[in-house]
């Protein structure tokens, strides 16, 4: 007796070839401003670093109007807004359930979450492009006699580390949740517990910049970008615990969630 012969309508993939990377990150950046949260999102991200700059240009005195204070002036509102560009970048794929199309379309989670991660820098890059265009702009009219003396590579470099991690940040915490209230809502509220229990505890205070994130960046919120070899050291802990382990175990939930 011979076998069933195979049905014609059997459709063979196997030779499809995997979509390319870049179309995937094109896709992801889209995604962020293809809806008016994400584009309100970008321009309030653009609009509340100009106004930051604005009210430090107004209560200054025309000799502290200078590029690097600025800079420094900027990295608090961005520091605040970009995270949750991070988290939409995640958890709106689960919320508005089109992760069931997107994994469809491209079957590798791994692949899907890098991509996310690449727009989520490329996104980082603006917003580091958008401070550094518009704080020179203010110092060009500030009145300073030495407008660009405080300008070195550790600022440019430092606040483009700044930038980066905090949008990752964001996005490790949407990994983790996979929803944008809970997320937006534990992002704010877990590092400010974190440091008012490292700020008030008596003794903590010496390991506060090794565990705290918030307190080892406050010397670049502040504007100061001379760091001592100490203070490069609890930064790169402190990102690794607030950063790098919540980004791997979020990886890890995407890779074993069920998608709905």
């Amino acid at each position: 007796m011979t076998a069933p012969a195979q049905s014609a309508l059997t459709l063979d993939v196997s030779g499809t070839p995997p979509t390319p990377f870049a179309r995937l990150v094109g896709v992801e950046v889209r995604k962020t401003w293809d809806t008016r949260a994400g584009i309100w999102l970008l321009a309030t991200i653009v609009g509340i670093t100009a106004i930051a700059m604005v009210i430090f240009f107004a209560v200054a005195d025309s000799q502290d109007r200078v590029f690097g204070n600025f800079i420094g002036f900027a990295s608090t509102p961005q520091g605040f807004l970009l995270p949750v560009l991070g988290i939409l970048l995640v958890t709106t794929e689960w919320s508005q359930r089109t992760a069931m199309v997107t994994f469809a379309l491209e079957p590798s989670r791994t692949r899907v979450i890098a991509s996310k991660v690449v727009a989520a820098l490329i996104w980082g890059v603006g917003a580091f492009v958008a401070a550094v265009v518009i704080a020179a702009l203010f110092a060009l009219v500030g009145g300073a006699e030495d407008k660009f003396a405080d300008v070195r590579l550790t600022v440019f470099v430092l606040f483009f580390v700044l930038q980066l991690t905090t949008i990752l940040q964001g996005l490790a915490y949407g990994l983790i949740l996979l929803n944008t209230p809970a997320a937006i809502v534990v992002f704010f509220v877990l590092p400010i517990a974190s440091s008012i229990i490292f700020g008030t505890i008596s003794g903590l205070h010496d390991v506060a910049p090794w565990l705290d994130l918030g307190t080892a960046q406050t010397p670049m919120f502040e504007g100061d970008f001379d760091l001592s070899g100490e203070e490069y050291a609890q930064l790169g802990t402190a990102m690794l615990i607030w950063i790098a382990l919540p980004f791997v175990a979020g990886w890890f939930r995407v890779m074993r969630a069920e998608v709905k």
